[in-house]
């Protein structure tokens, strides 16, 4: 429940530190939700007592390390912040800061540390659109213990992972919500600790890590690296990440250095809002990528960024956020906007000479992010349109609707008085006006689109810019309204304009938001009705939504017979309405654009005038939803359903709709439809509409109960008395069936008094007689299942409507206003009004004297006699017929419905709790979690009263009775038929024990229906004015979150426990319907009732015991499965153990069925037994920094001396707790034990034994020789999945042992901090010299020092230096582990002892895979299990490792082989720290082998070796495999040989050393580099691959620009042009040689079929295979540089048809040259290379290869190109468009069509003019004249140049279109490419403008529009 969800639109709306008046306005906000209460509400002295008793059981459960019980009190402090009662500040910071420590808490739960963390973040309330609760001020936290606790989850120990761990992105969002409160004064110490830490393989782990911790403020600190780290890598996460950040900085810092921020906290403005001009180039081009829309041939992403991720450090992808990209971008553009330069000119003259104007100077509005917003929409706006959809249409969508919502924000908060931002800083009229225009088109296009999803969010974007513009939006709006309503045969358009009206319903009704639109209410509504049609049920939806949006707003009332404005009105003087009686020249202000301005007076009269149509309109609409309901499909199916899932989503809405209207009609309306109704109820019973006409009548009774009952009551009774005088529903049934035909009337009828009644209210009492002997009438005679229920239905309505509490008016106006005569003549003036919360009168029906003393007389009168009925046949149970059977269901189901209507009617007081269910010895009945106390609205709640006395006797008599009839119906086995009265008996249950206050599920469902109603007419989040509809649904969630609070947390008396047991039995019954009902039930009632999931376990295990029915143990099963009842049972002390070993002694049972149950729990199960959740339980470290803030937060609350007194108490009992859990842990180890080496177990509960054991092993506790030794003997299983199991449990166990020697503190054990008795620290002072330092260190002469892992050294060293370890020169060993793990260490000897242990792990391991034909892969566990054993036991058994391996390797078996690699690699990997003699040997004897290992070899084991070799060498100091490294280097690197695999071979391992020596490579670099491109000419395309791998390797390594310290690396960001060295070529001479080569090689090409072997081919292939594997990866900037300078040469082989795989890569490298983010300074030299190509080139190919690329480039790059290059853009596609080649200058024409519609639209006047003269003076001779080739060239390239200009604008008609078709048309019928091209052009024109051509046309006078048809098919033939 998040303390905000009731959101607050009256809350306080600034977020500064305390104010004078912050407090009162808190206190105000508080007031309007109580002064709406129809009751008096608790002070905030009591609320504060309660806060005070909560936050002292916290305190008491903090100390005494309580942790499970605190999270109960963590949900108690949850429901306390929903009362949404202030908490004084230091209260809110003290208690942050203690859930900001308990999430740091070493060894904790992480579901537990979830809840807290999702507590800390509801304390703190930092969404951005949330007042903020703290401010820096107020709350100070120390980063440190998070980034400590965070390093053991960022790189976790390899043994140790467990993959299902999400504490990571706890932790990462722990340190969002607290970023804010780290101090501002540590963001260099963060840096100086983060940034060492970046590393090419962190970099997407630390960006993220960067985001999380770093405080909003004093951006200058950090924003500048983090931009150069953009610009470097190529990333999408990096993307996400800091196009988040900067969103959320440009909000944040929106009024620069006024706000609230001190002066050096606030970030500058620069250029762009807070953002220099190269950031911002880098941020739009970023913005644009993200559009990911297709361009040119490239169809698919616009980005290589994601491959990268993939291809990156598989660490990194454990972190997860949801983050919207589009949101952020929208944020980004709108809090930048603002009047920060020269004003664009709007001009559209052309300079002479010129024939493209330049970019106008200035910038729209003045804004220059707004300049930037308008190109990007200009440039994807034909993506927007239907025809035009992909799966970009979603993200184009949502960006818009982010971007209007969060510009409706912006501009609303600026008008608020206490706005922070400057008024020169604002957003102005213009810039509103602007945005606007910019974003209708692409709004309007994607109105229509083809997936709902798209046409939401284009709605909601028009929805706000109506809100902010409506005279620019509206009128549009209405044109494609109106189309969209009238023509019937495109569903599609008519529902897309019903929610389109729907969402805009507040501009059309109220005039004070856009005056024009109310005239055009009642022909919409009229146009709706047909819309209303079964056959289309989404239609029905649509238009009924529609009708609700509106009808909300407005009072149907008929105006036009008032003629005068009353002076009463509350119209002002001056806007008194002239009324003109000549209705003849009032203008059809319908069509978009035409419209004329309307004066007021002018608009009221004919809104006057129209209202005249209400009445047709009202009766015609009940017509309709009448003929609806006839033809409805028959009610009927197990939930007496009316058809399927859409026709109750019809019902449902017409219900809603229906509501509205009755609502809102006028007194003489409202008697006219009750008429019409009352007249078609009366002469028609239909069996397939009676729920719906019951519903139809309740809405007509909501409004005027009484005028209602006194037309239906007496004919619905004359009707049913008659109907039961003749037998309807006298046949007896219990069970759900079809209506029989002859009960129609009869049910018809009780549904039109069920819609009476349904919210009669005070109005039942004036029918107290009839309704009563009705009731006895209907409880005696309605006998079959439909009857009795409906009866029910009826009781529990009449029930409900008088004991509960309930707004009764929800009109759009105050009753007083609604009811003012004087309104009736002018309410139209009203339409729309918005309330403040303080203005809003609500009004609650409250129970009354009368009515409590009418359900009391129900009881009496009905209910005990019915249950006396009960009670009598329950005497008999087991001698029952049919007829008893169906008495005792009718029966019970009428006290059942009684009961289940009255849940707010009494109150529980405390009760008598008998077993509490509370183990004295460790836990405390004060700390249980009681239920919050606070006023409800209950009718009964003074126990001394007689009133309650007797109501509690009949409520304590209702479940007495069914308690004895579950028991008596339990003992009888009658078999199938008793069925229906024990699912009665479950209901009656039901309705006892959770009928009470109200359910989760209703309390959410209201909150939701707040929520929605809220959203839907929310113009901005801190929104002050609403509907009032609004603010009664704000209420009635804010009573029903109070009545919640009452069935939370309830006491179990005596009589709930035996009921609890009756549903335990009924779940365990062998039916499976009556199962699945009581378990639904009992679920439900354990989490209402404290305690009661422990009472009910013993129950449930004594179920699953041997020779228990199979059906029973299914239904316990079931029951445990439950994810809430699995959680608290393994968490128990009691029950954890015995749930484990329930569920392995289920094996007795061979059902299948139960087998899977079983396989499924354990499942489950597994999941809550984590090592972390026994630690929990068991905790007795020390937490200093919780006991730190339970100190702090005891200065805020005094505990009393029974607290104190309890306090102590309370610690005393952490020891006992601790050691019976150790206990229970023990025991159940044990047991379980025991029944995995049962030689009766089967291997399957031996496997489910084996999983929970392998999760109960713990860190902290040593486990028995006897566990180990189980373990490691199953190792060698013949069962696949027990092996695999074990092995890893092996593995977990050693490693445990190992950690728990080396740890000094349990701090270290559960942090991983621990350290090796070798250790040492390797500090680099010197960083060019580092591979020297570490080479060389060495302390005390103690030998080498060897240096695993460089995890730092790319932008600078960590000062902490490098992890190092000692040599080990000894003959002996370094380590001796821990002494209480010595048994089990002996006990694992004694297994490795038994005969050939390893040999049969070998042969095991050796068996082929399952996967046929998979080549062999080396499996990791295997290396991993090994590399434990020869840790912990060394050179142990090594021998005979070596004996088994010799054996494998020498197989020809590839899978023998495989076995005997897994275990080479593990000894290898684990003797790391073996005793010198012993790790020579093994040296001595691997080495001997190597030759012959390479020598056999095969494709087929290629991989798997290459993971052997890499598997030594990775994270390794290349000196403890220093014979691999030389054995490898020694190898021969051949490229021309004759075995292209022998090659391979020797580069695939040489790969190995590249990637695995990392930093330590780059001395050997140089030479390697030049030896790659020296081959380069290979003649084999593995080799050529390989090549390129390598020079992408070894580039990367290379890239280290590394400097002294993080400051130093900060100051270069600021200053340095290239601080991260991106630019940096250093084999730039090589490639260009190779580049003046290329040419000389083309002229060498062999002809073909062997062109592929000329030197040009493959010295291409191979350079461009390097290029495309670099632009794919995170390094992609790095190859930038050396592409430019083979970029002609590429453009060259694009064009070569003879070697398709040249021409493809060539081609593919052009287009990545898009979808890489270039390095700024590049666009220009890649755009000039492009161009010259084109205009330098001879070769026609050239320019139709380099014309879609160069496109693409620029379209990729739009936002950074500059002016120069758009000139000489244009002069290369004007002089294409002339070229000789018709393909170029097809080409041309296409890419001119899109230059211009992206960004060239200024010089469309000029090209005109250019292409319509050329056209003119360019005669066509005759086919013979020499000339004739040129002119048609000529002529073709103006036709050409016109055609793409009407291209450039595909879905309207611009002003300077219509003439081109003159010009057009008179070349219709030239020679081919003339004619066809203007053919295509016209008829693409047709396509394009179809959707709006009703429209378009207009633009075309008659000539142009025969014109347009000549050019679409020529001239005739007969012509």
């Amino acid at each position: 429940m998040d303390e905000d969800d009731i959101s607050v639109p009256d809350s306080p709306t600034e977020s500064e530190a305390m104010s004078p008046t912050h407090d009162e306005r808190q206190r105000a906000s508080l007031q309007t939700y109580l002064d709406h209460m129809p009751f008096d509400c608790e002070s905030l002295e009591d609320m504060q007592a309660k806060l005070d008793h909560i936050v002292a059981r916290i305190i008491i459960c903090a100390e005494s390390k309580n942790w499970l019980v605190l999270t109960t009190w963590d949900g108690m402090l949850q429901c306390w912040l929903l009362m949404r009662y202030p908490m004084a500040k230091s209260t809110r910071a003290k208690l942050v800061r203690l859930y900001y420590e308990m999430c740091l808490i070493p060894g904790m739960e992480p579901r537990v540390i979830r809840s807290w963390a999702d507590m800390l973040s509801r304390l703190c309330a930092n969404k951005s659109d949330n007042i903020r609760k703290l401010e820096p001020s107020d709350l100070q936290l120390d980063w440190r213990p998070l980034w400590r606790v965070l390093k053991r989850e960022l790189w976790p120990k390899k043994r140790l992972q467990d993959t299902s761990r999400n504490m990571l992105n706890i932790m990462l969002f722990v340190a969002e919500q607290c970023k804010r409160y780290f101090p501002a004064s540590e963001i260099p110490e963060m840096l100086s600790t983060f940034i060492p830490l970046l590393t090419k393989d962190t970099v997407l782990t630390m960006v993220p890590v960067l985001t999380s911790f770093l405080p909003p403020t004093h951006t200058h600190l950090y924003m500048p690296a983090l931009f150069r780290l953009w610009e470097a890598f190529n990333s999408s996460v990096l993307d996400d990440r800091l196009i988040e950040l900067c969103g959320e900085l440009s909000e944040e810092h929106v009024s620069g250095v006024t706000s609230s921020h001190d002066e050096t906290a606030a970030a500058e403005w620069k250029d762009i809002g807070i953002w220099a001009e190269a950031q911002w180039s880098l941020l739009s081009a970023k913005a644009l990528g993200s559009m990911n829309v297709p361009v040119g041939a490239t169809r698919g992403s616009s980005t290589t960024a994601s491959h990268a991720d993939i291809m990156g450090d598989k660490q990194s992808l454990r972190i997860k956020k949801p983050i919207n990209r589009y949101h952020a971008l929208a944020k980004m553009f709108v809090w930048s906007m603002s009047l920060d330069g020269p004003i664009r000119a709007e001009s559209d003259s052309t300079p002479s000479g010129s024939l493209f104007s330049p970019q106008p100077s200035g910038f729209i509005a003045g804004s220059r992010a707004l300049d930037s917003l308008d190109k990007l929409i200009t440039s994807t706006e034909s993506f927007f349109h239907p025809s035009n959809s992909g799966v970009w249409s979603l993200g184009l969508t949502i960006f818009l609707h982010r971007l209007t919502s969060e510009f409706c924000k912006r501009w609303k908060e600026e008008q608020q008085p206490n706005c922070k931002t400057p008024i020169t800083r604002r957003l102005t009229p213009a810039i509103r006006r602007a945005f606007v225009t910019i974003l209708r088109t692409p709004a309007l296009l994607a109105l229509f689109s083809k997936d709902p999803f798209s046409m939401g969010f284009s709605q909601a974007a028009l929805r706000y810019m109506a809100f902010v513009e409506p005279g620019l939006i509206m009128p549009d709006l209405l044109d494609r309204a109106y189309s969209g309503l009238e023509v019937v045969n495109e569903t599609h358009r008519t529902t897309s304009a019903l929610t389109m009206l729907a969402g805009v319903s507040l501009p059309l009704a109220s005039e004070k938001m856009w005056l024009g639109g109310q005239k055009h209410i009642v022909p919409l509504l009229e146009l709706c009705i047909p819309g209303i049609d079964l056959n289309d049920p989404v239609k029905t939806v649509c238009a009924a939504s529609f009708i609700a949006s509106v009808v909300q707003f407005i009072k149907i009332g008929d105006l036009s017979m008032h003629t005068e404005v009353p002076l009463s009105s509350d119209a002002p003087a001056e806007e008194q309405m002239d009324v003109d009686d000549d209705a003849s020249n009032l203008p059809d202000a319908t069509e978009a654009g035409t419209a004329p301005v309307l004066t007021r007076d002018e608009e009221r009269a004919l809104v006057r005038d129209s209202t005249a149509g209400f009445a047709d309109w009202v009766t015609s609409l009940f017509r309709r939803v009448l003929a609806l309901f006839e033809n409805l499909p028959e009610e009927g199916g197990k939930k007496n359903t009316t058809g399927g899932k859409m026709e109750e989503t019809v019902i449902k809405s017409l219900k809603n709709t229906m509501d509205l209207v009755c609502l809102h009609l006028s007194d003489p309306l409202f008697d006219l439809v009750l008429k019409l109704v009352f007249e078609y109820g009366t002469t028609n019973a239909k069996s397939n509409s009676v729920r719906a006409f019951g519903q139809l009548v309740s809405c007509l009774a909501r409004v005027k109960p009484e005028k209602t009952i006194d037309k239906f009551l007496p004919y619905c009774i004359s009707q049913i008395k008659e109907e039961l005088k003749h037998g309807a529903s006298s046949i007896r049934t219990t069970s759900t069936h079809t209506a029989v035909p002859s009960d129609t009337t009869l049910h018809w009828n009780m549904s039109i008094l069920r819609g009476c009644f349904g919210y009669a209210g005070q109005a039942v009492l004036k029918y107290k007689s009839e309704l009563m002997d009705l009731m006895y009438l209907l409880i005696d005679k309605t006998k079959s299942e439909r009857g009795y229920s409906g009866t029910g239905r009826l009781l529990n309505r009449v029930m409900h409507t008088v004991s509960s509490v309930t707004p009764i008016n929800t009109r759009f106006l105050n009753p007083q206003e609604w009811n003012d005569p004087a309104a009736d003549h002018s309410h139209y003036t009203q339409w729309g009004k918005f309330y403040e919360a303080k203005d809003v009168q609500i009004e609650w029906h409250v129970p009354s004297q009368g009515e409590i003393d009418f359900v009391l007389e129900v009881l009496d009168k009905i209910a005990a006699p019915a249950l006396d009925k009960v009670e009598g046949l329950l005497q008999t149970a087991g001698k029952w017929d049919n007829i008893d059977r169906n008495d005792f269901c009718r029966y019970l189901h009428a006290v059942r419905s009684i009961w289940s209507g009255l849940p707010t009617f009494i109150q529980e007081r405390s009760k008598d709790v008998v077993n509490p269910c509370i183990n004295e010895e460790i836990e405390f009945p004060e700390l249980l979690v009681s239920p919050l106390e606070v006023q409800a609205g209950f009718a009964l709640t003074d126990p001394s009263d007689p009133r309650y006395q007797q109501a509690m006797a009949h409520r304590t008599r209702f479940g007495t009775v069914t308690h004895r009839a579950a028991q008596a119906l339990s003992q009888q086995h009658e078999g199938e038929d008793h069925i229906d009265a024990v699912i009665g008996v479950s209901k009656a249950i039901d309705v006892y024990l959770l009928e009470y206050g109200m359910t989760r599920g209703s309390f959410d469902s209201m909150r939701r229906s707040y929520t929605q109603s809220r959203d839907s007419l929310r113009i901005w989040p801190k929104q002050k004015e609403h509907d009032r509809i609004v603010f009664i649904r704000r209420a009635q969630a804010y009573l029903c979150g109070r009545i919640y609070m009452h069935a939370l947390y309830r006491r179990r008396s005596q009589l709930d426990d035996d009921l609890l047991q009756d549903l335990i039995e009924l779940s365990l019954s062998p039916y499976t319907r009556v199962r699945r009902h009581a378990q639904a039930i009992l679920h439900n009632a354990c989490g209402y009732f404290v305690r009661s999931t422990r009472f009910c376990l013993p129950r449930l295990f004594q179920a699953l015991a041997k020779g228990t029915d199979p059906d029973r143990m299914k239904g316990a099963l079931y029951v445990l499965w439950n994810k809430g009842t699995a959680a608290y049972a393994l968490a128990d002390l009691n029950h954890g153990g015995q749930y484990i070993v329930s569920l392995l002694e289920c094996q007795h049972q061979e059902k299948p069925s139960i087998q899977k149950l079983v396989t499924n729990l354990t499942q489950d199960a597994l999941a809550y037994l984590t090592e972390e959740a026994i630690h929990t339980e068991a905790f007795v470290e020390e937490t200093s920094g919780v006991l730190g803030a339970v100190q702090d937060l005891k200065g805020e609350v005094e505990l009393s001396p029974e607290e104190d007194g309890l306090l102590r108490a309370a610690v005393a009992r952490i020891g006992p707790r601790t050691s019976a859990k150790n206990e229970r842990y023990l025991s159940t180890v044990q047991a379980i034990l025991d029944i995995a080496e049962r030689p009766t177990t089967h291997w399957r509960y031996v496997q489910i034994a084996a999983k929970f054991l392998h999760q109960l092993l713990r860190r902290d506790f040593c486990p028995s020789p006897a566990l180990a030794a189980f373990f490691l003997r199953q190792t060698i299983s013949p069962h696949l999945t027990i092996r695999q199991l074990t092995q890893r449990s092996v593995i977990k166990l050693t490693a445990h042992i190992k950690i728990r020697t080396f740890s000094k503190s349990t701090d270290e054990l559960w942090l991983e901090e621990w350290s090796n008795p070798i250790q040492t620290t390797v500090n680099i002072t010197d960083p060019d010299r580092f591979i020297e330092t570490i080479e060389h260190a060495s302390v005390d002469g103690r030998g080498p020092i060897y240096v695993d892992k460089i995890r730092t050294g790319f932008v600078t060293w960590s000062p902490a230096g490098l992890k190092g370890y000692y040599a080990v020169t000894a003959a002996e060993s370094p380590f001796r582990w821990e002494e209480p793990s010595q048994p089990v260490l002996q006990a694992m000897r004694e297994v490795l002892d038994t005969d050939q242990f390893f040999v049969k792990l070998l042969e095991l391991w050796g068996q082929e895979s399952s996967r046929t034909g998979a080549n062999p892969e080396l499996r990791q566990d295997n290396i991993t299990i090994i590399k434990s054993l020869v840790k912990m036991f060394e050179a142990y058994k090594v021998e005979e490792m070596m004996n088994a391996i010799d054996t494998a390797l020498a197989d020809p078996d590839r899978f023998k082989q495989r076995a005997g690699a897994e275990i080479l690699a593990g000894i290898l990997r684990g003797s790391k720290h073996w005793p010198k003699p012993h790790y020579d040997k093994l040296w001595e004897w691997t080495t001997a082998r190597l030759d012959n290992i390479f020598a056999q070899i095969k494709p087929d084991t290629m991989g798997l070796w290459e993971s052997v070799f890499n598997e030594q060498l990775v994270d390794r100091d290349p000196r403890r495999a220093h014979p691999i490294v030389k054995w490898i280097l020694a190898l021969p690197l051949e490229f021309h040989g004759d075995s292209a695999f022998q090659m391979n071979k020797s580069l695939t391992l040489f790969n190995v050393v590249i990637d695995c020596l990392g930093p330590r490579f780059l001395p050997l670099a140089d030479k390697y580099v030049h030896l790659f491109l020296d081959n380069a000419h290979t003649g084999y395309a593995e080799i050529r691959s390989q090549i390129a791998q390598n020079l992408g390797a070894i580039l990367s390594l290379q890239w280290r620009p590394v400097y002294s310290s993080a400051e130093a690396f900060i100051e270069a960001c600021q200053e340095a042009v290239d601080p991260l060295h991106i630019r940096e070529a250093k084999y730039m001479d090589r490639i260009l040689q190779i580049a003046q080569q290329l040419p000389l090689w083309k002229q060498e090409r062999l002809p073909p079929p062997r062109v592929s072997q000329s030197q040009y081919d493959k010295v291409g292939l191979t350079l461009l295979l390097w290029i495309w594997d670099s632009s794919h990866g995170a390094q992609a900037p790095l190859v930038l540089p050396y592409t430019i300078a083979l970029l002609p040469e590429i453009l060259r082989m694009s064009e070569l048809n003879d070697s398709t795989e040249l021409q493809t890569y060539s081609s593919g490298v052009l287009y990545v040259l898009s979808a890489v983010n270039p390095i700024p300074g590049y666009v220009e030299v890649i755009a000039d290379n492009f161009i010259d190509a084109i205009k330098s080139s001879t070769s026609w190919r050239i320019r139709v290869k380099a014309l879609p690329t160069l496109i693409v480039f620029f379209y990729r790059n739009l936002l950074r190109v500059s002016p120069r290059i758009v000139s000489r853009l244009m002069e290369a596609l004007l002089e294409c468009l002339a070229d000789e080649n018709i393909e170029v200058r097809e080409m041309a024409s296409k890419m001119l069509s899109g230059v211009v519609r992206c960004s060239q639209r200024q010089s469309i006047p000029g090209l005109k003019n250019h292409f319509v003269n050329l056209a003119r003076k360019t005669r066509l001779p005759s086919r013979g004249d020499p000339n004739y080739a040129t002119a048609l060239r000529t002529l073709h390239s103006a036709i050409l140049g016109l055609c793409a200009l009407i291209e450039s604008f595909p879905y309207s008609v611009e002003p300077w279109m219509p003439s081109l078709t003159d010009v057009l048309a008179v070349h219709a019928t030239d020679p081919v490419p003339i004619s066809t091209t203007i053919r295509k052009s016209a008829s693409e024109f047709k396509k394009t403008h179809q959707d709006t051509w009703h429209k378009d046309q207009l633009a075309f006078n008659e000539d142009q529009l025969q014109n347009l048809s000549t050019m679409l098919v020529g001239t005739s033939y007969y012509a």
